[in-house]
């Protein structure tokens, strides 16, 4: 490996010790046993202590020792290298940071010295004390330093080369470190090799940053770091890490692999002339499927045995599941967007278990002892649990210890679906990491304590999104994300990316991050994500979030719930006993039932706005007889209308969380519906979301009414309650009670439901609900009118009709005017879902005079829904008749 070892022996030891070694332990008496809220530093020179009075002649004091040495001793502090005052501050702070830190509440305010060297003292042990005019300690505390060292280490984010760059001669290594007082490089000939090399490593004092050179390091290498630093609580500790910016790693995580992503033998053969599809002309053009990377494949008997629930499952174009995904792109699908293929925490990449799953009754909980009993060492999760944040999952991967593999084949898997016509997008998961500290899996706290996780005033981190919450208002973790998501696009040719829980980054992050693409790339790079506002960041608490009513204007698109909820009825994660007493406009309303056609009525108008792209100044007539823009129709506390263009909304009726859309429906349409009308509310509710104005999203299996046997978490409930049959025989309904965890409390109202026989669909009405989705698809490819890009196009050439107090309730109706527009392809179009359970028929004056016909799609030959073709008619004088439980879609055809 090029020249001699800087290190041998024993002193290699430490290379492939264990994660943690603890070099000196914090003094006892320092354990800090209240639950009161910690000195801050806003930024380099300003400290608020929230909560903090002084009583007379008390002062506060800092007090540092490099190695770590701080303790009390009869009631003084000893130890200290480096002491001194800190001065109550004579002004405010200014507006940003006045702002920043409002969630701290009212405290004291200090200012430190600017002689003090601010860079050292952030490296080390350092304590504020309040001391008595004796210098008798009343009360100790660690400071929060995140603020201060973006200000004292601002430089490092203009930094393009963190992580491992090869030249011809070797490597060089740069880790961000600004508070370790060493930092070494462990190098490693292969994925278990014992260590070749321990090298110091040299920091700069402006950034931060530490940095090695090697002569002789290739592509292949392994390497890991030895980080010396201070964590409260625990004491001096040499931690032996990973790296945050690592391209790829060994099996289970444990080392890192050295690679230039652009060498030949990290590439698949075809890979530098492979291209992603240019089919996006504008964001609206997009039509995603969310698919796990496992669930396509694992179950398909048509993929190897050896590549099931594998990257390369993708490259076998003659499978059933890429059979089924060319067909959804020929009708129009545009992108698939995949699960996080990140590094993940909790598949073992070696071994993981495969349950043996017993046949047991449709309501059996025998099949989820079996899948829970190895749920922690089994081969699925979800994946929003991120490990390393820019290195493919192993267990995708046909060799995880060949840090080489994993990214060859993941390039593999996008190649494949480009041969298909797809563009590939990714489910990304920036707000929060898998663990914290100095806990196994815990990468970034582990290298710079106490920096990247977002903390509460008592020193806690936030899990509000679940779990460890990261700080992306932090610049340094802002960047990780930044270069994070560039490396994804750039070297993978990932499209659009989707951000799990958005609204917990600030705006300012994903604008940087939309720029850069746009600059680095020269192409669009769509992103979206979810916007939702709550935890502690809600409502702006610390930054102007990415979040639903915070994005307008900068064409990031979210997740609107709005037209979700008007579907399917009453919120995400409700359980089945309240999700059966909310049903959504898909469920006929009695006609006895007042109160149910007046919320019906409200979904109907929800439906309206959702489907004109969910706008802010979109004028809707409501049912109460209003006339409204979309931001003054409510959606509880909120604005119904809150995107400026339509390509900030993204339109979807089921996803990963929560039930799927068949398990909704089993809950809230009438026991007694049959297999076949169950499968025509499911087109509906699809035939809605295409032909909305926006982005289309999709959930993988919808169309083919997957269940999930009634799970509303699914998260780690294995293979078994996740499988895709892509044969279209079983859709997964009666596969056994789902895991008690999330749903035993359900178990009373799910039994009888799983039990009968008359809910499972039969694979002829599940084949009739795939060729009803993909003439919906081929409907919304057919004429650019139902992806508009511009909110004054659709204001302009979309009507509601069908309105008011006197309406139809449960039907809509849209009319899309063509004129003057070269590629509309028709004059004029009409939509009208027909989500009751009889036929629907409305005379509208307004569309009288026209040649109305079926669209081209329904009226053939082989279109799918025959009773539509059968059924459903127009004429001159504007009379439309359609059949129940239908969306249906007339033209004036262009001459």
């Amino acid at each position: 490996m090029g020249s001699p070892d800087a290190a041998s022996g024993p002193a290699l030891a430490a290379c492939d010790a264990g994660p943690v070694t603890t070099l000196r332990a914090q003094a006892p008496a320092l354990k800090v046993t209240t639950d009161a809220p910690q000195p801050v530093w806003l930024d380099d020179r300003r400290l608020r202590w929230p909560g903090l009075a002084l009583g007379a002649g008390q002062v506060l004091r800092f007090h540092h020792s490099a190695e770590g040495a701080l303790d009390v001793v009869d009631g003084r502090l000893t130890g200290s290298d480096l002491s001194g005052a800190l001065e109550l501050a004579k002004d405010a702070p200014d507006a940003e940071i006045a702002a920043q830190s409002a969630y701290l509440g009212a405290g004291l305010d200090f200012t430190i010295d600017p002689a003090i060297d601010r860079r050292a003292l952030h490296r080390g042990q350092t304590l504020i004390t309040v001391e008595d005019d004796q210098g008798r300690v009343l009360r100790w505390s660690p400071a929060q330093t995140a603020r201060a060292l973006d200000v004292l280490h601002a430089a490092a984010e203009d930094e393009r080369a963190l992580g491992v760059s090869l030249t011809p001669a070797g490597a060089s290594f740069k880790l961000w470190a600004p508070t370790a007082d060493r930092v070494e490089l462990c190098l490693h000939d292969g994925p278990d090799s014992a260590a070749r090399a321990r090298l110091p490593m040299t920091r700069d004092e402006l950034t931060g940053i530490w940095s090695a050179a090697r002569t002789g390091v290739r592509s292949g290498a392994y390497y890991r770091y030895l980080v010396e630093v201070f964590v409260p609580g625990v004491g001096r500790v040499r931690n032996l890490v990973t790296d945050p910016y690592a391209v790829s790693l060994s099996a289970d995580s444990a080392r890192a692999y050295v690679a230039d992503l652009s060498e030949p033998r990290l590439q698949p053969r075809g890979w530098a002339a492979s291209r992603i599809p240019d089919r996006v002309k504008a964001t609206t053009d997009m039509v995603v499927y969310e698919l796990h990377v496992r669930d396509f494949s694992r179950d398909d008997p048509t993929v190897p045995a050896a590549q099931r629930g594998k990257y390369l499952a993708f490259t076998r174009s003659d499978s059933a599941g890429m059979r089924h995904l060319r067909a959804l792109s020929r009708a129009g699908l545009t992108d698939v967007h995949l699960l996080p293929v990140f590094d993940l925490a909790t598949v073992p990449e070696r071994g993981c278990a495969v349950p043996r799953v017993p046949a047991a009754a449709p309501d059996s909980d025998a099949q989820q002892a079996a899948v829970m009993a190895v749920a922690d060492t089994d081969c699925f999760n979800w994946g929003y649990d991120p490990y390393h944040y820019s290195a493919p999952e192993g267990s995708f991967a046909s060799d995880a210890n060949d840090g080489a593999v994993r990214v060859r084949e993941l390039r593999a898997m996008v190649m494949g679906l480009h041969a298909a016509g797809l563009r590939v997008g990714m489910d990304v998961v920036y707000n929060h990491t898998t663990a914290a500290g100095q806990q196994p899996h815990s990468v970034l706290d582990r290298i710079v304590p106490g920096y990247y996780q977002r903390l509460d005033a008592r020193g806690r981190v936030e899990r509000s999104t679940c779990c460890d919450n990261t700080a992306t208002e932090h610049r340094m973790m802002g960047k990780l994300l930044i270069d994070s998501v560039l490396l994804w696009a750039r070297e993978y040719r990932i499209a659009s990316f989707r951000f799990d829980l958005m609204g917990h980054q600030p705006r300012a992050v994903m604008e940087r991050l939309q720029a850069r693409l746009k600059r680095e790339l020269g192409r669009e790079v769509q992103l979206i994500g979810e916007g939702w506002n709550f935890g502690e960041v809600a409502n702006g608490a610390r930054f102007v979030q990415a979040s639903q009513l915070s994005l307008n204007g900068t064409g990031i698109g979210t997740f609107s719930d709005r037209g979700r909820d008007a579907v399917r009825g009453g919120a995400a994660g409700d359980d089945a006993a309240t999700s059966m007493r909310r049903p959504g406009f898909l469920v006929p309303a009695p006609a006895d039932d007042t109160a149910r056609r007046e919320e019906l009525l409200r979904q109907g108008d929800l439906l309206k706005l959702a489907m004109a792209g969910t706008l802010r100044g979109f004028p809707l007539a409501t049912a109460g007889g209003r006339l409204v823009t979309g931001e003054r129709l409510p959606y509880g506390d909120q604005p119904a209308g809150y995107a400026s263009v339509p390509a900030e909304v993204v339109n979807y009726v089921e996803n990963h969380d929560n039930q799927t859309l068949f398990d909704a429906l089993v809950l809230k349409l009438p026991r007694a519906t049959s297999a076949e009308d169950r499968a025509r509310t499911q087109a509906v509710a699809l035939g809605i979301n295409a032909l909305s104005q926006g982005i289309a999203y999709f959930h993988a299996g919808g169309e083919l009414l997957r269940s999930k046997s009634m799970d509303r978490n699914s998260y780690d409930s294995g293979d078994w309650f996740n499988r895709l049959d892509w044969t279209g025989r079983d859709n997964g309904f009666g596969a056994g009670l789902p895991p008690t965890r999330d749903n035993g409390a359900d178990f009373a109202l799910l039994r009888p439901l799983l039990a009968d026989p008359t809910i499972k669909p039969g694979p002829a009405v599940i084949d009739w609900t795939r060729r009803v989705f993909l003439d919906q698809l081929r409907l919304r490819a057919s004429t650019p009118l139902f992806r508009l890009s511009e909110p004054t196009e659709i204001a302009r050439r979309l009507v509601f009709h069908n309105t008011g107090p006197a309406q139809q309730p449960g039907v809509i109706v849209g009319r899309l005017d063509g004129a003057g527009r070269a590629d509309a392809v028709f004059d004029r179009v009409l939509y009208v879902v027909n989500a009751t359970a009889a036929p629907a028929a409305l005379t509208i004056a307004a569309e009288a005079g026209f040649p109305w016909r079926l669209h081209p799609v329904q009226r053939a030959a082989g279109a799918a829904d025959a009773r539509i073709r059968r059924e459903a008619s127009a004429d001159a004088r504007g009379a439309f008749r359609v059949p129940a439980r239908s969306v249906t879609v007339f033209v004036v055809e262009r001459r």
